[in-house]
């Protein structure tokens, strides 16, 4: 299956999501001149997710989700269901109905509402997690992060579902604060928009993952997979950057022992297998994100790495000798010289109906040498942003994040016992009934 049908079709459990209200209708529908209301000071003109048809969609999934059968076990502490042929068993205190909203090579994820606090929730079970000492590590990573992370545009983890016995559990089930989307679907949405309603809704969602972004940054933590499918929305137009199951620090050093970044969001230093990158790698990856909104395609779709940087080229132009001294490998330098030769396009041309400030700023985001792109910072600096910058509400990690616990010598016992810990801490005691 090409990438394309990958980011366009699969409903991937690693991403807590509803997709029941956007679907067929995604797009924001209605713009007024208000302030919103959001948990953190925006000045911003109010937006709302589209809902026509929901209600269809909604009263259907109900139906659908009453046929999922719920079973009590371990004394009534915990239920069980049967979801596309899976066993999910969470504690009781999740209850129905159970709407299944994703799924994926590793697992499933269900919409249910914890009866404890009546909030809506997203529940990824994590299925054999440790059958493999790489995806094992991956989850520890994604919950020890996450609950290290404390900002309205990053995602939250509500709970980690305490297993019912601590010797033979197999599953992981995370529990999330529940989204309604995710970019992805809003970008390749058919709703049209107007020009003007588009620009400020490019504004917003762009401020929001930079805003999320320095606070990522500020903690010393490259996320190393940012695209649209891992920005995650509301009905309210949050935004919440999510999956962090790849994410390192700036200081580690086994950087390039795995798979980093999706291809075609991936920067140019990546790429050309630099053995040391920074927080510019995530500023790529943005600029690419501004340029899918803004066509509405993926800005730069390879097939393979050859195709990778012959797209990044074309539109960029060929790099001279100085925008390649950031490679310490002269068989990079060398490759990248012998490949064709391009002029650099006018990104006037390119994106015609982007404003002039954010053509400025995607030029600033997508520049060949790491050393003189853009940082998170400037770019909410950048004058594209003045209306919703505020520098006063714009938070810093406040202690660096550490993956002390990630040792070459970690076993997958060693990573069980850890996420059981996590499990205790958010459940100290065991479920009652």
């Amino acid at each position: 299956m090409a990438e394309s049908d990958v980011l366009g079709s699969k409903l991937n459990a690693d991403l807590p999501r509803s997709l029941s209200i956007c679907a067929n209708n995604s797009l924001l529908r209605v713009f007024n001149q208000q302030k919103l209301h959001l948990p953190f000071a925006l000045r911003v003109s109010k937006l709302k997710m589209a809902t026509k048809g929901s209600s269809s969609s909604a009263s259907s999934s109900a139906s659908g989700d009453a046929k999922i059968k719920r079973v009590l076990t371990h004394g009534g502490k915990y239920a069980q269901y049967n979801v596309y042929g899976n066993l999910f068993e969470v504690s009781s205190k999740y209850v129905p109905p159970i709407r299944p909203i994703g799924r994926g090579v590793n697992g499933i994820v269900c919409a249910a509402v914890n009866a404890e606090t009546h909030e809506q929730v997203a529940i990824k079970k994590i299925g054999n997690a440790f059958d493999n000492i790489v995806d094992a590590k991956r989850t520890l990573r994604e919950i020890k992060l996450l609950r290290h992370m404390d900002h309205e545009n990053i995602i939250s983890i509500k709970d980690i579902i305490r297993p019912p016995k601590k010797e033979t559990f197999n599953d992981v089930y995370i529990v999330y604060e529940l989204m309604d989307t995710d970019l992805h679907h809003i970008i390749h949405s058919d709703q049209p928009l107007s020009e003007e309603h588009c620009q400020k809704v490019v504004q917003y969602f762009l401020y929001q993952l930079l805003r999320g972004l320095k606070y990522v940054h500020s903690a010393n933590v490259l996320h190393r997979d940012l695209k649209p499918s891992n920005l995650l929305m509301n009905a309210n137009c949050d935004l919440k950057i999510g999956d962090f199951g790849l994410a390192r620090t700036t200081t580690e050093t086994d950087f390039m022992t795995e798979y980093v970044v999706t291809r075609w969001y991936r920067a140019p230093e990546l790429l050309l297998n630099c053995s040391e990158y920074t927080s510019a790698i995530d500023v790529w990856s943005v600029g690419c994100i501004l340029g899918e909104i803004m066509t509405r395609e993926p800005l730069f779709p390879g097939k393979d790495y050859v195709h990778q940087l012959r797209l990044i080229t074309e539109l960029l132009g060929s790099p001279d000798d100085a925008s390649l001294e950031f490679l310490r490998s002269d068989n990079a330098r060398r490759y990248i010289r012998q490949l064709p030769q391009y002029r650099k396009q006018k990104f006037s041309a390119r994106f015609p109906n982007m404003l002039p400030e954010a053509l400025d700023l995607l030029e600033k985001m997508l520049i060949f040498d790491p050393n003189k792109r853009i940082t998170v910072d400037e770019a909410l600096c950048h004058p594209y942003l003045s209306s919703l910058h505020n520098i006063d509400d714009e938070p810093f990690c406040p202690r660096p994040f550490s993956f002390d616990f990630d040792q070459p010598t970690c076993t997958e016992e060693h990573v069980k016992e850890l996420i059981w810990r996590e499990s205790v801490k958010f459940n100290p005691d065991p479920p009652c009934q």
